[in-house]
Parts: structure tokens; sequence; C-alpha cells
């Protein structure tokens, strides 16, 4: 998931340094944190006795955690199940779906290290409410598109049925003005995504730092805990309010039409597109709202000064935590350099940030194109796809998240014994991947695609002697299912010449490539040649498919909360928050940039039949062959993992553990707390 780079640290357990703690000087914490800075929650003078209720973590938690909601209800719910339905209605091709996805990921890539240095020494709850700002103005460039492209023309140009040779393509010439516009607005949702990524920055940043330093060490990961879950909710509303947005026409009303050569729509008919833009605009102006709260907050919240004298450093026996004490560094912008290049020189910090990569490659591509690929696998509704997907991903991740969390605090582990637990979670996920190998769907029949036209024609070539003479274009796609359950691309590729209604619902007959029913006793059951629609599907693996990916998606994510409990342990203590923003950049530039590109590219070059018009320009993709697609998929995920595995194995094995003294030392230390 996007922000993969700092999960969940409520479930940090107890360090193994605390025998090498030391108390903080008061002074360097009165200088740090000036107890005039405690101001009163509100607008300069204006500050009403009401407001002071909120000025307090508890208070500050609130207004985060509605924040972090909202940015996963954009960001990681509602982009991930518009992706399909972008496509469709811009022309757009999944490898360029997939760099919009991306974009997010750019801006905090180029931004988290330099967010978190500057803002360090700023107004932390300012520059939150300028991330609402930016996260709003994000969410409602992202539905602007909708806005200026005008309404959805989804019979402009239907091709119905078998016509007089040559009618039917006479007016379909190509010409400069034919060419659709649409594609560009490509770089419309790229910059509403780097807009995202901007407001995003702070949040999982600063945000998260005046939390750790508004409260008690004891409290800290119990109120940073609540803000991640709360950011875990996110994802899961977007994908369900967003999947029941789907249902709703794009245009609201769809628009009748007298002409009996158009049918009206229903979800079930390709040509649907779901009202994708409303929850953008709503989120947009929630969002707007709560720069009100991070405005009125003080640059510290009172009793922040002496929170600060009480808590304790923890502090990592190695050569790295001399070099930065001796020279003190990170007190300043020069110090940068020094300070990433001792993180970089670290090999098991190396080790886990690349295997922590590989693993949210794999995340964020399967966050990106599950609801695509469960579409069309098993034959299922944009809508009940994109629900599906996130009522499967959301709780799966939270649970893998959850269970691990829980079995590092209880059981103890040091950080070697964390990292080897990571290895086993790795590997049993890896063992359930294989489910593309057997719970696939094969391909439906799908005549001059996967099958010819009862022999005649070719496999990939639409046109057959049966319609040679229909005059037909390629340039709609309407699909009919045939009474012999092969699926056609329009009326007039399946040779028929007249239609009539039955009920509201449209029959084809008259079908002269459509041939006998496959089961020959109900050929007078049959009132009809063909009707609107694809064929029902005849794979049933989905219940499996998505049992077993459950657990999959369980065991991968059972890895992150142990990765980032590794990454704090094994560097300085005053490099501990610089490391999670190195993290977090390796994990955008490694994993959750190119995983949606990859992952699109994949999903690409499995596709059987372009969207092509009058000119030949290729456009979304109509049909793909599913056994290729989840080959693919699953070759990239288990290439990952294999990866993932490898470079924790050699973090187990780089791993120095502090000198048996410093051991006996910390069980003196704890004695000493203890009594």
């Amino acid at each position: 998931m996007k922000g993969g780079g700092i999960e969940n640290p409520v479930f940090e357990p107890p360090s193994p340094d605390l025998g090498r703690q030391r108390q903080a000087s008061p002074t360097e914490v009165d200088a740090s944190v000036p107890a005039a800075e405690e101001g009163p929650c509100g607008w300069g003078r204006c500050a009403p006795k009401a407001l002071q209720l909120c000025n307090n973590p508890e208070g500050y938690l609130a207004a985060y955690s509605l924040l972090a909601i909202f940015q996963g209800i954009v960001v990681n719910g509602l982009i991930n199940i518009s992706i399909s339905t972008i496509e469709k209605r811009y022309e757009l091709n999944s490898s360029l779906t997939g760099l919009i996805s991306a974009s997010y990921d750019i801006a905090f890539c180029i931004l988290s290290l330099f967010v978190s240095y500057f803002g360090e020494r700023g107004h932390k709850p300012r520059w939150l409410a300028f991330s609402a700002f930016m996260l709003g103005l994000g969410s409602l460039i992202f539905s602007l598109p909708h806005f200026s492209s005008g309404k959805y023309q989804y019979g402009a140009k239907l091709e119905d049925t078998c016509q007089v040779p040559g009618a039917s393509s006479a007016n379909f010439t190509c010409n400069a003005s034919t060419k659709s516009s649409l594609p560009n607005y490509l770089y419309v949702f790229i910059l509403g995504q780097l807009l995202l990524g901007v407001g995003g920055t702070p949040l999982y940043t600063l945000g998260t730092a005046f939390i750790d330093d508004s409260v008690p060490k004891h409290k800290s990961s119990l109120y940073i805990g609540i803000g991640y879950a709360m950011s875990l909710l996110g994802p899961a509303i977007g994908y369900v309010l967003g999947g029941q947005l789907l249902n709703i026409y794009i245009d609201i009303q769809i628009p009748e039409r007298q002409d009996t050569t158009y049918t009206k729509m229903d979800q079930d008919d390709p040509r649907w597109l779901g009202a994708w833009w409303i929850a953008f605009v709503a989120c947009c102006f929630a969002i707007w709202l709560l720069i009100i709260p991070f405005s009125c907050f003080p640059k510290h919240l009172p009793g922040t000064a002496k929170i600060q004298a009480e808590k304790i450093s923890e502090t990592h026996n190695d050569g790295s935590e001399v070099l930065v004490e001796s020279k003190n560094i990170g007190k300043s912008f020069k110090d940068f350099p020094m300070a990433l290049l001792i993180l970089l020189k670290n090999p098991v910090l190396m080790s886990l940030i690349i295997a922590s990569s590989s693993e949210a490659l794999v995340a964020t591509g399967f966050a990106t194109f599950l609801p695509k690929f469960i579409e069309n696998q098993f034959g299922k509704t944009s809508s009940f796809s994109a629900t599906l997907g996130g009522l499967v991903l959301i709780p799966a991740a939270a649970l893998g998240q959850i269970i691990s969390g829980i079995l590092v605090s209880k059981c103890k582990l040091d950080c070697k014994s964390i990292i080897k637990f990571m290895i086993g979670t790795c590997s049993v996920a890896l063992l359930l991947n294989t489910v593309f190998l057997f719970a696939k769907c094969g391909n439906e029949p799908f005549a001059g695609v996967s099958e010819t036209y009862n022999g005649t024609g070719t496999l990939y070539n639409l046109t057959a002697p049966c319609n040679a003479n229909c005059g037909c274009l390629r340039s709609m796609y309407y699909p009919v299912c045939g009474r012999d359950e092969v699926q056609y691309f329009s009326p007039c590729f399946a040779g028929c010449s007249s239609h009539l209604f039955n009920n509201m619902k449209k029959m084809y007959h008259n079908c002269s490539c459509i041939g006998r029913p496959k089961r020959e006793n109900d050929s007078e059951d049959f009132l009809f040649e063909a009707v609107p629609g694809k064929c029902p599907t005849r794979c049933k693996f989905l219940p499996l498919f998505m049992t077993f990916f459950f657990f999959t998606v369980v065991f991968t994510f059972m890895a992150v909360t142990p990765t980032t409990v590794a990454i704090l342990r094994c560097v300085p203590d005053k490099q501990r928050s610089f490391a999670l923003g190195v993290q977090s950049v390796f994990l955008r530039l490694l994993g959750t940039i190119p995983g949606p590109i990859l992952f699109g590219v994949a999903i690409d070059n499995s596709c059987t039949l372009w969207d092509i018009d009058e000119c030949n320009t290729k456009g979304a993709c109509w049909v793909y062959d599913n056994e290729r697609m989840a080959y693919l998929l699953m070759g990239i995920s288990a290439a990952c993992k294999i990866i993932t595995i490898i470079f924790v194995v050699m973090a187990v094995y780089l791993y120095k553990p502090p000198p048996a003294s410093a051991a006996l030392s910390q069980k003196d230390s704890e004695m000493v707390s203890s009594i």
C-alpha cells in the first residue's frame, strides 16, 4: 500500500537496547521545545475556551485520524477501483493507467527526505493544514476530466446488425477530426496524483512525529497505532463506497434514444461506465474542512517540554552510533550527506529495505489491478470486482500486520529472530502464490479471437466468410452471446440481420455466423439466435482463488511490521526516523512506482483484442488471454518474493548483535528498573 515505509509502529516490541538507555539532557530538551511555544488552541488572539478542550494529544489524534482516513479513501481506495473505468472512458491502456497510479509515489519519493528534515524544525500542525489543502486540491483536480470531456457517447457509432455491403462504413472514414483527444486527459490525472503525493508526504512523516513528541513514550505506540489503524480503514471505505458508486451511470442519467438500433444499457453491458468521479468531489470538500482544526493547533501541545524532559533515548551499540554521537550528526543541513551515507553503508538496513521494496512492488501492483484481474478472469462487473477486491485486500493486510505485531511482541523476539520470522512468512506467501496455477480460468469462446467461426475464417481475425459482406466496423465493441454459447464482437460480426424486442429485451435473429446450440435437444427452446452482452462465464474458481489469495496477502503483510521493527533496531538511535525516511524513498523507487507500471505492462501483454478506431489508433483492451494474464502475474509475484527471501537471508547473516557485555549490562539495568 501507499506509505508502506512507516507501517504500524504500535507493534514495536521492547527494544533489546534498554540497558544502554540514557536520560536526555533537560537543557537539550528545553532548547528544542521552549515552553513559550506551547500556546493555546486558536488563531492568534482568537482562542475560544471551547477549543482548549481539543488542545491535547487526543484532540490532535482525532484530526490526524480523520485526515489519514480520507487520504486512504482517495489514494488507496477510489483511485484503484476507478482505474478500469478511466481506461475505457479516456481510451488509455493499462501501462498508462499504471503511470497514473505511480505518480503519487513519485511526488512522495521526491519530497519525503526534505519535508521530514526541514519540517522537524517547523510548525508541524500547520504543515498538516497544508497537507489537507493539497490532498483536497489533488482530489478535485483528479475529477476534472469528467466535467470537461463532455457526455459519455456510448452509442454514437453503434454498429448493430448486418447491413447492405458498404452502407455502414461509408460515413466513418479516417480524418484528423475523428481522432480522439480523450487520451490527453492522462496528464490531468497525473497532475492530480502528484498533488495528492505532495499532500500525503507531511501526513506520514511530520504528522506521526508530532504524535511521538506530544505523548509519553509508553503511550506513543498506542497513539500512533490508532492513527495507522484509521489509515487502514480508509482504503476499505474507498473500495466499498467507490464500488457502489460504479452502479450509478457515469452521467447519472442514462440517455434515452428513439432509434431502435440503440438499447438502454445495464451494468452487464461492456459499454457501461460508472460514476467514478462523485466520491472524489465529495472527498475534496470533506478534506478541506480539516484545514480548520490543524490551523488552530499550537506549535507544541501543552506539556510537551515536560514530556520531552522525561523521555529516555535508546541507543544501539555499533560503530555508526559512536560516529553519530562524536560528531553530533543531524543538527544542521550540512550533516545531511554524512547522515545519509552512514545509513547507506549499513548492509543490514539496505538488505531489509530492498526486501521490503520487492514486497511493495507486488502489493501495489495487486492493489491497483486486482479488481481488473477479477473482472476479466472471472467475468464479473467492475462494481462487483472493485468491492470484492477491497473486502479481501484491506482486511487481509490489516490481519497480517496485527498477527505479526502480536507474535513479535509476545515472544519478545530480538532483532535476529525477527528477521528469521520474516523468512518464514515470506516462504509461506511464496507457496500460496501458486494459486494462480490451479485457480485460473480458461478463455471463453470468442469468435475470431479464441476460436474460428464454425470452422471458417482464422484466429485473431474478426472477419470471416459469413460476415464479409456486412461492412462491419471494429471501432465499437458491442458483444452478443450466441445460442451456440460463443461470444461475438457485435451483432454485425455475428451476421445478424434482424432483431426483435421481447419483454424489453433485445434479441437477434437470422445470424449467419452462429451455429446450432451445443445441446441439440434444446434447439426448440431458443427464441433467439443471439442476445446482447457477454456469455456467462463457466469458470467456478472465484471462491477458491479469493480464499487462497486472502491468505497470501495475510502472510505477505505479516512481514511488514517486523521489517519496520528490525530497521528501527539496526540503526543508531538518532537516525531511526531518518532510516524510515530512507526506506520510504527506496520503497517507492524500487517498489510502489514500478509496481503498477510493471503489472500494467504485463496485463497489456496478455491482450488479444484491442479497441481500434477508424484511424487504426489503439485504445483500451477489450478481451484478454486469461491464462497468459494469470501466468504473467504469478511470475512477477513469485520472482519478487524470491528476491525478498534472498535479501532477508542476507540480513540474517550480515547482522552483528551488540557485544555480550552490553547484553549483561542490559539485564542488570532491567533488574534495577524493576526494583
